[in-house]
This record gives C-alpha cells, structure tokens and sequence, in this order.
C-alpha cells in the first residue's frame, strides 16, 4: 500500500457561535474565534489516498486528476467565502476545524478512481493548530 498527499490551499471566513448560548457563553468558550464580524484563515489542506501503484504508470493516483477533484469538490467551494453562510455542504453545522476536515471527506470519498481510497483529510487552520480526519 502507497500514500500519496496532495497540498492545496484555501482562504476563508468563519465564527464560531452556537445560537442557543448567550452572546457570553459563546464569548467565554470560544473567545475572539465568536467575533461577530467573523475572521478568517489560510487554510492548508492535504489530502491523503492510498493504493497499490498502477503497474503500467506507477502512479497510486494522477496527482492532475486528484487535484482537480480537490479544486472542484472543496476549494473552489470554500476559497474566499464564509464558511457559515456560503458552503453548502456546512449548512447547519459549526464550521469548526473539525467539522470542515470532515465535510471535505464526505466530498471527496466518493469521487475517487475504484482502486484509491481516502486514507486522511490533515487541515490546517493556523501552523500551530491543526486537525486529521480518516473517516472514522
């Protein structure tokens, strides 16, 4: 089994706010991440599969064909937007780092070639803080 790792790249607004605490809970758990004029990351997102290598290619994967399924899929979904209120695939969850990571697979894992799987979605909110999803 080979792993194979794709860099992209996002930039994107959120808040953290969950509507049913009051404005101080909200403050108080989740501090200047629950601004209410929203802030923003560079996001940096690498996408993980694995597979035995094509005999003919050698290739676990096209890198071009698994980067386009990344731009067409999530960046071009979350470059440059708000994380609440423009992606729809996060409508009705807090767009945390952890429920993005795990959004980003659930668009991704099913658009792989038959002999690739999803192996981990790593995503970068700061260099300091990051999250890892395999799909579990």
């Amino acid at each position: 089994m080979v792993y194979l790792t794709r860099l992209e790249h996002f930039n994107a607004a959120h808040k953290l706010y969950n509507p049913n605490w009051t404005k101080e809970k909200n403050d108080e758990v989740f501090g200047l991440c629950a601004n209410e004029n929203w802030h923003g990351h560079n996001f940096e997102l690498y996408v993980t599969v694995k597979g035995n290598p094509n005999p003919d290619t050698g290739f676990v994967m096209d890198v071009k064909v698994l980067s386009k399924l990344i731009v067409e899929y999530v960046t071009e979904k979350l470059d440059h937007k708000n994380l609440n209120l423009d992606v729809d695939f996060l409508q009705g969850k807090m767009c945390s780092t952890e429920n993005v990571a795990m959004g980003i697979w659930n668009q991704l894992a099913d658009k792989l070639p038959q002999n690739v799987q999803l192996h981990c979605i790593k995503l970068y909110e700061t260099p300091r803080i990051f999250v890892e999803y395999f799909g579990e």
